[in-house]
């Protein structure tokens, strides 16, 4: 095996979290032409660090192949939408944000989230690699350079005089192979006196929940408030506060400062979520090599679900094109020979087959016509939404099914 260094602190990776096979990049959609040409896949192993405890896959492929034109669009969720505008009118209220100041989303994508900030009246920037996703956002009038943020990027803004009293990373962390590079870059790019915000889904609820199928390429690490701690001290940057929200299957959204900054006082809570992982046990490599078994018994309990309905002669579809859902069917080995389709509100994703398992993409009234037994809802962190979006299922007998933290009928 070859030797695989710590991303952030470079130690030698010793310790396996779960291995999940081989598999396509999660948001590499296939066209019809393309169904029978050899997908490339790529090992699903993912490392923990006995040093630091960041959670991490090797990089087999570089961003710029991955995210350069990208099928995920962060608008299409109503359910995200809401909690991008709620965010908005918090933050704005807490950091006393008004037309004087300069807020810098990274990873902007479609404009989702700045669409907000500019119906203010507050001066934004977006920072998106994938071209197609930043044009989008340029259309609605969203201010956005299509570049990969890290160092480079933030002296060049910073050279015209420029710093930001906010810097957003809404659940891009994990997207990010040179972590060391892109903190160095936010503690450049910050004012004296700004703050920064960064969500991702918590490394602890990953475990707690079997969450193994967010698990993708794209993902290249997967953080505790312990880990992400020691990365942003290292870069002369302090977490003031942190707060537990219910996104992607329980995120922690931290706020970051200047280590100099002595204006704003550390909060209780960054001890008590610390102290809450402690306690869980994500400070003893025991626990990272148990989430490997639970995994193996779900992944039994998931494929006796399709094996069982495809002997009774039931009809089943997928809602979500998800990434997340990609990576289950490609792992659990369950493909177009058991499911008859899959269901997406992205025009960008229909008409598509999705990559290892090549189950095509329609657009969600199919679901009306085909009437299935049972609707697998692959994206479960979004499940209510979905339930009630097609609740008419029920009509005919339909019924829910979620496989993640546990295959569940409803």
């Amino acid at each position: 095996m070859s030797q695989h260094l710590c991303r952030f602190c470079k130690t030698e990776l010793k310790n396996e979290f779960i291995d999940l096979g081989t598999s396509p990049l999660a948001n590499s959609f296939l066209k019809k032409d393309k169904l029978e040409v050899k997908e490339k896949r790529f090992p699903l192993r993912v490392l923990v660090c006995h040093n630091c405890f960041l959670v991490q896959l090797p990089e087999f492929e570089t961003p710029e192949k991955i995210f350069s034109d990208y099928a995920y669009f962060s608008s299409f969720s109503e359910s995200w939408l809401k909690h991008c505008q709620d965010y908005t009118d918090m933050i704005i209220k807490k950091n006393n944000l008004g037309k004087q100041s300069f807020v810098v989303e990274i990873a902007s994508n479609d404009g989702y989230l700045l669409q907000f900030f500019k119906e203010k009246n507050i001066d934004v920037l977006g920072i998106e690699p994938a071209a197609n996703v930043a044009k989008i956002a340029k259309e609605k009038g969203v201010k956005t350079l299509i570049e990969f943020f890290g160092e480079n990027i933030s002296n060049k803004i910073s050279n015209e005089g420029v710093k930001a009293d906010l810097i957003i990373a809404n659940n891009v962390l994990a997207h990010v192979p040179d972590i060391n590079d892109f903190v160095k870059g936010m503690k450049i790019l910050l004012k004296q006196n700004g703050t920064i915000n960064v969500e991702f889904p918590h490394l602890l609820q990953l475990i707690k929940n079997n969450q193994f199928d967010t698990i993708y390429h794209e993902h290249f690490s997967y953080f505790s408030a312990h880990t992400v701690k020691q990365i942003f001290e290292n870069f002369g940057l302090e977490i003031f506060d942190i707060e537990e929200v219910p996104t992607h299957g329980g995120s922690l959204r931290i706020y970051i400062k200047h280590k100099e900054n002595n204006l704003i006082k550390i909060e209780n809570s960054v001890n008590k979520i610390l102290e809450k992982e402690n306690n869980f046990g994500l400070l003893d490599i025991s626990t990272y090599q148990e989430f490997s078994r639970k995994i193996k018994m779900l992944k039994n309990q998931i494929k006796d679900f399709f094996n069982s309905a495809a002997q009774n002669g039931e009809k089943i579809v997928c809602y979500g094109a998800a990434a997340k859902g990609n990576t289950l069917l490609n792992y659990c080995e369950i493909g177009n020979e058991v499911i008859e389709f899959a269901v997406d509100k992205s025009p960008h994703k229909q008409g598509l087959y999705l990559p290892g398992s090549h189950i095509p993409v329609k657009e969600p009234k199919k679901i009306n016509e085909s009437r299935p037994n049972y609707i697998v809802i692959l994206p479960w962190n979004i499940k209510n939404e979905i339930m009630n979006e097609i609740s008419y299922v029920r009509n005919w007998g339909g019924k829910f099914v979620t496989l993640v933290p546990e295959v569940k009928i409803e």
